[in-house]
């Protein structure tokens, strides 16, 4: 081997460790920012956390859970009518919004994977993900509110629903095209009817990630304020007529937060507490749920 050569290779290798080097430097760099960048997330995270638990706490007591909020600058009262007004516009929105979303996800799925139907459903789909939730509670305040000429609490069933539903049907539809297609064809050679290859195999194959989407969903109407001010708005008192404005949670936070009556604000970091736990709770049973699904 020549002097040129030698010198040629040293110069290469010079070249290749100066590069490793180099791409060292880089990866520790972008290891330190996205470190930072981490715990900057976090520092807010944990101190959004601990203000509303410190607050919340104050708050609580048995009246919160057994009276209906009090009068403007009274003491005691509790958020009694606002937990039963909110539990009942999230179950009848999911009893509504879930099997439609379910019935959508299983088309496009199982029936319009290239129809054109199917391209404008996903379409429309994307647009209510990410449209605003005050869009929703707009739309429905023009179609049913301003119709019957008053709030409801099945308008804001119907805004609750139309945020579920998009959710629902990403869900099921990604959950369902992971179920390979080798057991829809074995199904179709044993002379299996597609309506029964979707019920005995594609769903209860798919039904723990289906459930995820739905807990999903449910966790991220809970707290939506914005649609429920133009639907079922309030009520002060202890209601379960759904034809009439109901109280609910998250509006009840809203308006007793921004009131000067320190009653009313303690009451509305109790509520804070209680929906952040419950959306907590409904996010950790999703993972438990889908955890056990792929096992």
């Amino acid at each position: 081997m020549t002097a040129l050569e030698l010198q040629s290779r040293a110069e290469l290798q010079a070249s290749r460790r100066k590069m490793q080097a180099w791409r060292s430097t880089k990866n520790k760099i972008a290891l330190v920012l996205s470190m930072l960048t981490m715990a900057f997330g976090l520092f807010w995270l944990v101190w959004i956390l601990w203000t509303t638990v410190t607050k919340g706490v104050d708050g609580f007591s048995l009246a919160l859970f057994t009276e209906s909020t009090p009068p403007p600058n009274t003491a005691g009262g509790g958020l009694a009518n606002a937990l039963a007004g909110s539990g009942l516009l999230i179950l009848w929105s999911t009893v509504i919004g879930t099997p439609l979303g379910i019935m959508a996800g299983i088309y496009l799925a199982e029936y319009g994977r290239k129809s054109w139907l199917a391209e404008v459903i996903r379409f429309i789909n994307d647009i209510l993900l990410s449209a605003p939730s005050i869009v929703v509670g707009l739309f429905v305040y023009t179609l049913v509110v301003a119709r019957m000429q008053h709030f409801s609490g099945w308008a804001g069933v119907i805004a609750l629903a139309l945020l579920q539903i998009p959710i629902v049907i990403r869900t099921t539809e990604n959950m369902l095209k992971l179920v390979p297609d080798s057991l829809r064809e074995a199904a179709y050679a044993l002379g299996t009817p597609k309506w029964k290859m979707i019920s005995a195999i594609t769903l209860k194959a798919s039904v723990s990630g289906i459930i995820t989407g739905v807990l999903l969903a449910i966790a991220r109407i809970a707290g939506e304020t914005a649609p429920l001010l133009f639907t079922s708005l309030s009520n002060q008192f202890w209601s379960t007529d759904m034809m009439q404005p109901l109280a609910n949670l998250p509006v009840t936070i809203f308006k007793f937060a921004m009131s000067p009556f320190a009653e009313w604000q303690s009451l509305a970091w109790a509520g804070v507490l209680i929906i952040t736990l419950c959306v907590l709770l409904l996010n950790i049973l999703a993972r438990v749920v889908f955890a056990k699904g792929k096992h």
